[in-house]
């Protein structure tokens, strides 16, 4: 659901602090189960929705997860709207492709991150899938997000098929390289991706040398369970903390709740 500020100014805004996103990969549940954790996550304190993960989901499934979170949030908010001591801002978070390639589109979500995996070794991540995406993006109207995306190790399945040259903890003025080549390209983010359930999550260092370079909106996800790492991500300069294996593990709805209210504490413990 479209914030009031548009998508671009609702993600870059700072004011809010550290804030969390929850990843949901429709390739790995329901459309039906995805849409009750992503309210379940909205409620616990998620302020954005990222729909992608699995690299071969195909879009008629992206599209009717897409489809049933905003039919879902539009009930929320009318609901609220009835209640006067109700908030139906909360229930404005954005519905954002998180795609694994140019088949995972969704003309009702509220825009996309347009990412270039800039440590791919293979031109099928840096340019092709975005050539065959653009045209279908540009005909429905989903509004592009220019995303840098840079995977760490240990990179997981994403680092596997992206042929990623992993970035090591250790070379922190790469990072601020690639910072400083994302604000150039234009991007408005800049993600740091350690992988889908990764042991280890993306080394504060890290995350600092891409902060000095302020311009950028840094996402960063990965090997983020606890609130403890969270809010060490967000000390270290994250604006974002995304979480994705965190929801899928959950046994119910009451412990991805308790999961992510966690997760937001810590993110929310620092001022980035």
């Amino acid at each position: 659901m479209l914030p009031d500020e548009g998508l671009l100014n609702y993600i870059v805004d700072r004011s809010h602090g550290c804030r969390h996103v929850t990843l949901i990969d429709p390739g790995k549940q329901s459309a039906e189960e995805a849409t009750k954790r992503s309210i379940a996550a909205i409620s616990a304190g998620s302020r954005m929705i990222f729909i992608g993960g699995s690299t071969d989901t195909p879009d008629e499934v992206v599209h009717e997860t897409c489809k049933m979170i905003q039919e879902a949030l539009e009930l929320q908010i009318f609901a609220s709207s009835q209640d006067p001591a109700s908030d139906e801002d909360i229930w404005r978070v954005p519905v954002v492709l998180f795609p694994g390639g140019a088949h995972a589109l969704s003309p009702a979500a509220d825009g996309i991150t347009f990412m270039m995996l800039m440590n791919s070794q293979i031109r099928r991540f840096l340019i092709e899938e975005q050539l065959k995406g653009a045209p279908y993006l540009h005909k429905f109207g989903v509004e592009a997000i220019p995303t840098g995306y840079l995977v760490f190790s240990p990179g997981g399945k994403v680092g596997e098929v992206g042929e990623a040259d992993l970035i090591e903890p250790t070379q922190t003025e790469l990072v601020n390289s690639y910072a400083l080549t994302a604000k150039m390209y234009g991007f408005q983010i800049l993600y740091l991706e350690a992988g889908s359930g990764a042991s280890t999550q993306v080394d504060s260092k890290c995350i600092e040398a891409a902060r000095e370079v302020d311009e950028i909106c840094l996402f960063v996800g990965g090997g983020i369970r606890s609130s403890e790492q969270a809010a060490k991500a967000a000390n270290a300069g994250a604006n974002w903390i995304v979480t994705g294996t965190l929801t899928e593990d959950a046994a119910n709805l009451q412990e991805l709740s308790e999961r992510i209210s966690k997760v937001v504490a810590g993110a929310q413990s620092s001022s980035s």
